[in-house]
């Protein structure tokens, strides 16, 4: 069969794939099962770079109608973050952001290192680019930022029990903390100026779930 390549139509189209599932929670669980018209199995891989965050893999697959294409993929460690709120005000990191080329407003977050429990991460980057030290750290939500092309994975936690002790930033990582009250970084959000994947996630399920 010919082979599909990004950016090109099928000459017939398919069917939406719509499918009646049960309500509630169990329509989330049914529809997270793997679906036989929908995996796409890896027939080949290359990895042409590797660096210390992350990697980039190129994959060869083989879709459920017997065609193939090809995924570019990047390979990341994951990472955790905080959201900290201390008399109605949220903790977040200014940077500077190269990859967007502006400044952002984010939640206290980092990589894992090696096997470190995520949980640790969280803790240890919330003291090191604030000060902030958590009595019991809350997890809120699991976000991947950008499932079509990499693995990252993010785990947020809500922090109980703030004290506030020196910060000590990782060599080269310039950054300022601002506290913005909740009600102002929620409408943040609805405008689009909190739009880092993380904070959104966090701030948002720390408000649904009552636990702001």
């Amino acid at each position: 069969m010919q082979e599909a390549r990004p950016g090109e139509k099928n000459d017939q189209c398919a069917p939406s794939g719509e499918r009646d599932v049960p309500s509630g929670l169990d329509a989330v669980r049914a529809a997270l099962e793997p679906d036989p018209a929908l995996v796409e199995r890896v027939t080949s891989s290359t990895r042409p770079w590797e660096g210390r965050i992350f990697s980039v893999e190129q994959l060869d697959v083989e879709l459920a109608d017997g065609s193939h294409g090809w995924r570019d993929l990047v390979r990341h460690h994951g990472g955790a973050g905080v959201v900290a709120v201390r008399d109605g005000k949220v903790c977040l990191v200014r940077q500077w952001r190269v990859a967007l080329g502006r400044m952002t407003l984010e939640i206290p977050a980092g990589k894992v290192d090696g096997d470190e429990p995520r949980e640790a991460c969280a803790a240890r980057e919330l003291t090191e680019e604030t000060g902030l030290v958590a009595e019991r750290l809350e997890l809120l939500a699991e976000s991947y930022g950008a499932p079509g092309f990499t693995d990252e994975h993010t785990s947020v936690y809500l922090a109980h029990g703030l004290t506030q002790g020196p910060a000590c930033p990782d060599a080269g990582e310039l950054v300022n903390v601002v506290w913005v009250d909740l009600d102002c970084a929620l409408e943040a959000i609805r405008l689009g100026l909190l739009d880092d994947a993380k904070t959104v996630t966090g701030i948002l399920a720390a408000k649904t779930f009552g636990m702001l």
